[in-house]
């Protein structure tokens, strides 16, 4: 579904916006480019704080439903699937805004404005906040960083549901511990190639209506006044008609940090002057000197005032209640049995099958005794749900979730096995110190499965980590701590075991590749996450999810974390062969492709659509993610791209015909001047459940179907 823009209704809002700035004074324009806007009572203006967070969830303001981190959503590879999330996670923040207005209550974390999606490439696995992106590639965050806009903001023809907000932009991916002075070195082709292409889409495709800076430097300008970003591309190049908000407190790194400016007065001056409407923080206290002295002039902080009138009007806010359709949503579909059930799903359809060697999965209950459930994160409610979260009313780690599901019938053993990263869980204790514990599990069980990984106090936001390692980043792609080790004792055991990993990025579990019969990547699948997960062990249901990024092997492999050329980073550069590639991701049944065809073997002005039969040759009903990946056959080029996707849900037996259109610029790639140019030659276009690489091949058995077209 297209978003209906009324043009002429935004028109008015921005002309009511208009007469209401010019009736306030200096100091009133200033006190509302604050986050925190004070009332105007003379103005009829009430007290409004735009910092509200939505990233897989309503956060930070009581109880709400916990959706599955961004990183786990990716892994759907599900357009209207994501749509529906942001939807439900805008249903909610108009509940909780109805009624927190209606009680008066304009606090933070209370607004309409919800700072999310992060549409921010993942373009190394070290970087503690990936975890709320949609991954590593550019066409993947574009369309779920699309579809989660229209979601959030809704399909009224007058109103926005709520306000979305596209960050970091630009080219912001680690490391954290620097990044208020760190600048990002990107060439003019990977800026359109990689990271500007997601803030585009949600720009242009999507409408979003505010999208946020990031604090590092980009090619030597600090993104939150940064005149090539926000002006040349974001307003002049792409139209953008919305508002831009500073990263928290990122304007004082312009002094303090990054020593682009000598004092507070000229750092917002720079941003104010530069294209940054809002500031997340309170520097903007300094705009009245600045334009008393003549450096800011009172029109441009106008025009901000306007684009942030007008985001408000377009909420509704300043419009009588029954006008507006959202203000009839009630607080009582927060926490309901219906978001339960949608964030259950949510959770089922994000999980990755890595490996099932004999097809130990799912497990039969009824063979069942005694179940062994080991390890740090087996029941840890904070490895369920991320970063910027809310609180939900209840939590079902995995322990719980196998415990719940197996009942009386089959016996629960468990273990801590060790402490998520230091060597020991009790501090007067001896290393290692629940190893004999393990062991005696381990003895009395029939099969371990074993829960392992990170949580958001290792990975995650500088300054909102516990991490003691590198501020919030990882330092390697490893297990920490002690948690490998306790993975060999349980495989010594001779026991079956299931590795179960909750985490926001990829981890290097060699060993347990070579070594674990059955692995499952579970990310962080949100507060029923336990329950889901104990489902697809059990086979209730069908794994589905596919890695929205790569797993490498090893550090070594990565260039500097601090490089921000994509040579040698992703699966579209990358050299080596992956651990688990992106794309991959398997399943109880099998899909098989046939009839493969386009409808032109030269690419012309409409592009090429490729159609395929896909049938589910298994004997379990499930779900196929259909992918397709354009290879430009020119030495230099990266390796084949994903360029179109489609989900599809086949009972056992069952076909469908799938459709997929690929425009001409699926076939073009960017100079070095950041100039999309569709080249004559040779193209190769593939289409399966997986990327055209070696290593996917070799872990499923199968290929993607390759068609030679010329352009």
């Amino acid at each position: 579904m297209e978003i209906v823009q009324n043009e002429a209704k935004i028109e008015a809002f921005r002309e009511r916006a208009k007469a209401l700035v010019a009736q306030m004074t200096l100091e009133e324009k200033v006190s509302q480019t604050l986050h925190g806007a004070p009332a105007i009572e003379r103005l009829g203006i009430k007290a409004y704080n735009w910092w509200n967070e939505g990233l897989h969830g309503v956060a930070r303001a009581g109880i709400a439903t916990i959706f599955p981190q961004s990183i786990g959503l990716a892994a759907t590879f599900d357009e209207d699937f994501i749509e529906e999330i942001a939807d439900a996670i805008s249903t909610e923040g108009r509940a909780k805004f109805n009624m927190q207005q209606a009680k008066d209550d304009t606090d933070i974390y209370k607004g309409l404005t919800f700072w999310s999606p992060n549409v921010n490439i993942f373009r190394d696995p070290r970087w503690g906040r990936g975890h709320e992106t949609f991954g590593e590639d550019p066409y993947l965050t574009s369309r779920l960083g699309v579809r989660f806009v229209e979601g959030l903001q809704g399909h009224d023809e007058n109103y926005l549901k709520a306000a979305a907000c596209a960050k970091h932009f630009a080219v912001h991916s680690g490391p954290e511990d620097i990044r208020h002075s760190f600048d990002a070195i990107a060439s003019k082709q990977d800026m359109a190639e990689t990271y500007l292409p997601a803030f585009k889409a949600c720009v242009q495709e999507a409408h979003v209506e505010a999208v946020m800076g990031a604090y590092n430097r980009t090619n030597g300008e600090p993104c939150c006044g940064h005149k090539t970003l926000l002006k040349d591309t974001l307003r002049d190049e792409w139209g953008f008609k919305g508002h831009v908000v500073s990263d928290c407190w990122a304007i004082k790194d312009f002094h303090e940090g990054h020593h682009v400016t000598d004092t507070p007065v000229e750092s917002v001056a720079m941003a104010m002057n530069n294209g940054c409407d809002l500031n997340c923080g309170n520097l903007f206290v300094y705009l009245k000197q600045a334009v008393e002295e003549g450096r800011v002039p009172e029109s441009r902080l106008d025009e901000a005032l306007v684009n942030l009138f007008t985001t408000r009007m377009k909420l509704g806010v300043f419009d009588e209640l029954e006008a507006n359709p959202f203000n009839n949503i009630p607080y009582t579909v927060v926490d309901s049995k219906e978001m339960k059930e949608l964030n259950q799903k949510a959770a089922e359809k994000c999980i990755v099958l890595l490996k099932n060697e004999d097809d130990l999965l799912p497990l039969d209950k009824t063979k069942l005794k005694t179940v062994g459930v080991i390890g740090p994160n087996a029941n840890n409610r904070r490895a369920l749900v991320g970063n910027y979260e809310g609180t939900a009313s209840r939590y079902v780690t995995v322990l719980e979730g196998i415990q719940d599901y197996l009942g009386e019938d089959v016996r629960v053993m468990t273990s801590e096995g060790c402490h998520l990263y230091h060597m020991k869980t009790q501090i007067h204790a001896v290393e290692n110190d629940r190893i004999s514990e393990v062991k005696g599990v381990c003895d009395a069980s029939d099969v371990i499965i074993a829960v392992m990984g990170l949580d958001s106090g290792l990975e995650g936001e500088e300054g909102d980590t516990g991490n003691e390692f590198a501020s919030g980043d990882k330092p390697t792609l490893n297990l920490p701590g002690l948690q490998e080790e306790v993975l060999k004792a349980i495989y010594a055991s001779g026991k079956p075991v299931v590795l179960v990993l909750l985490s926001g990025s990829a981890l290097a579990v060699d060993w347990a590749d070579e070594n674990v019969p059955a692995i499952i990547q579970g990310w962080y699948p949100g507060a029923q996450g336990g329950k889901a997960l104990a489902n697809i062990i059990f086979g209730e249901k069908n794994p589905e999810g596919k890695l929205p990024v790569t797993f490498y092997r090893s550090t070594d492999e990565l260039p500097a974390f601090t490089d921000y050329s994509m040579k040698g980073r992703t699966y579209r550069y990358m050299e080596n062969e992956a651990l688990y590639p992106f794309g991959y991701g398997l399943s109880y049944t099998s899909f098989e492709y046939s009839d493969v065809a386009v409808d032109t073997t030269c690419v012309g002005e409409d592009g090429v659509e490729i159609t395929a039969t896909v049938t589910n040759t298994g004997d379990l009903a499930g779900g196929e993610t259909v992918q397709v990946y354009v290879k430009v056959c020119e030495e230099g080029t990266p390796n084949a791209q994903l360029k179109g996707i489609r989900k599809l849900y086949l009972e056992a037996g069952q076909s469908e015909v799938v459709s997929i259109q690929l425009p001409r610029e699926a076939f073009g790639l960017y100079d070095e001047e950041g100039v999309l140019r569709v080249k004559e030659g040779a193209v190769k276009v593939y289409i399966g459940g997986q990327a055209p690489d070696s290593r996917s091949e070799k872990l499923t058995g199968r290929k993607a179907t390759e068609i030679v077209l010329s352009v």
